[in-house]
């Protein structure tokens, strides 16, 4: 049975709670050090977010989409690393789990992931490949009654603390259509073959996050821990990051609404010329454009979290719409909030000048924003 709204509301009032209470004193802390406590994974699982989407029976909470992007949006208004974490653990990889694993495969690790006992990753990036997943270079050759995977990859949030990974790799020689190519295969590290490594660079934004760099060398799966088809790696991968896409445009909204509770604040207690500066047109119509394109963003939000629920066709459409719209406007809250805020927005470890750096992830995460542009005109289009 579907949750009522009278549900889906407890459900928000939880996550914001939570975020508000235990997870925005300690944002900017957490940014400057680079990592956040595992004990932030423990209370997730504890109040019930890392198995927000799966069914109860899989030691899931039995939300749909709609509940669940609540909790996106909660935790986005105070950090963008917890809801990055979430994002990934519970869209990228439990969700996918369910979506294409055997109900052996479901048992085994569902439950694990539902908890926190297991954190998850989605190892897709590669230095060569990003937007376009067809130049995927690691590699997953056949050996006995298994497969040996050799390659890197990059830029894998969660990677350096997972305790089971969704991998892809090239199945398939060079030259074969991309639909055909790859596979997913379920690693648990760590493993001989698999090390994680430091990015070498600093990230603008999501600091909190924990992002590596993949070496995998003779990485031994065994042919069971291959997820879906030989060759379904492609179908997989898209179809997870529409569940991740959902999961950005929602925490885009929460970062938007974070600029404007700054703003808001802000306007009422700053006084200049005499004036509180709310009082001053400008700076009601920069209040007014963030509050419009914030209800904006959460509907179009709210749509594609309903497409995703009734499993309409339209889903990767609606998911790209939302994700493109909401961050570009959390964009320029972000940018108006620092303008709005001088000083106070400009120093570092305030709310807004950290959700200013963030935002710039969540034009990138899960699909360009150019490439979403291109999603939404070819199904607009049609095929040739």
């Amino acid at each position: 049975m579907s949750p009522t709204a009278e549900t889906r509301e407890a459900v928000r009032s939880r996550a914001r709670d939570f975020a508000q209470r235990e997870v925005a004193p300690h944002a900017a802390a957490w940014d400057r050090a680079g990592s956040m406590p595992r004990d932030v994974v423990k209370r997730l699982g504890e109040l019930g977010f890392l198995a927000g989407p799966l069914p109860r029976e899989h030691g899931g909470s039995g939300w749909d989409n709609e509940t669940f992007v609540g909790v996106y949006e909660e935790l986005g208004r105070a950090d963008s690393s917890v809801r990055g974490f979430l994002t990934v653990h519970a869209g990228l990889v439990s969700q996918c789990l369910f979506d294409h694993g055997s109900e052996e495969q479901r048992r085994r690790w569902l439950p694990g992931l539902a908890s926190g006992a297991l954190i998850g990753c989605y190892a897709l990036t590669e230095e060569g490949a990003g937007s376009d997943v067809s130049a995927i270079a690691t590699t997953a050759e056949r050996e006995g009654e298994g497969w040996v995977l050799n390659g890197s990859k990059t830029w894998i949030t969660n990677g350096g603390t997972a305790e089971l990974a969704l991998v892809f790799a090239r199945t398939a020689g060079v030259g074969a259509p991309v639909r055909e190519a790859l596979s997913c295969f379920v690693v648990e590290p760590p493993a001989e073959g698999w090390r994680a490594l430091p990015l070498g660079v600093a990230p603008l934004g999501h600091r909190a996050s924990n992002h590596v760099r993949l070496e995998l060398r003779g990485l031994r799966v065994p042919d069971g821990q291959r997820l879906g088809p030989v060759g379904g790696g492609h179908a997989i991968a898209m179809s997870a990051l529409d569940h991740g896409r959902l999961g950005v445009a929602a925490g885009a909204v929460g970062l938007l609404r974070g600029c404007l509770d700054a703003v808001l604040e802000h306007a009422r207690e700053r006084r200049q010329f005499g004036h509180r500066i709310g009082d001053f047109q400008m700076v009601q119509a920069d209040i007014a454009d963030i509050s419009s394109e914030g209800e904006a963003a959460a509907a179009l939000v709210r749509e594609a979290a309903r497409a995703a629920d009734r499993k309409d066709p339209q889903t990767t459409r609606l998911t790209s719409s939302a994700k493109l719209f909401a961050t570009e406007a959390a964009q320029r809250a972000a940018d108006k909030a620092v303008l709005l805020l001088g000083n106070r927005g400009y120093g570092d470890g305030r709310p807004v000048e950290r959700h200013y750096r963030d935002i710039q992830g969540l034009r990138i995460y899960e699909g360009t924003n150019h490439i979403h542009r291109l999603i939404i005109a070819r199904a607009l289009i049609g095929r040739a």
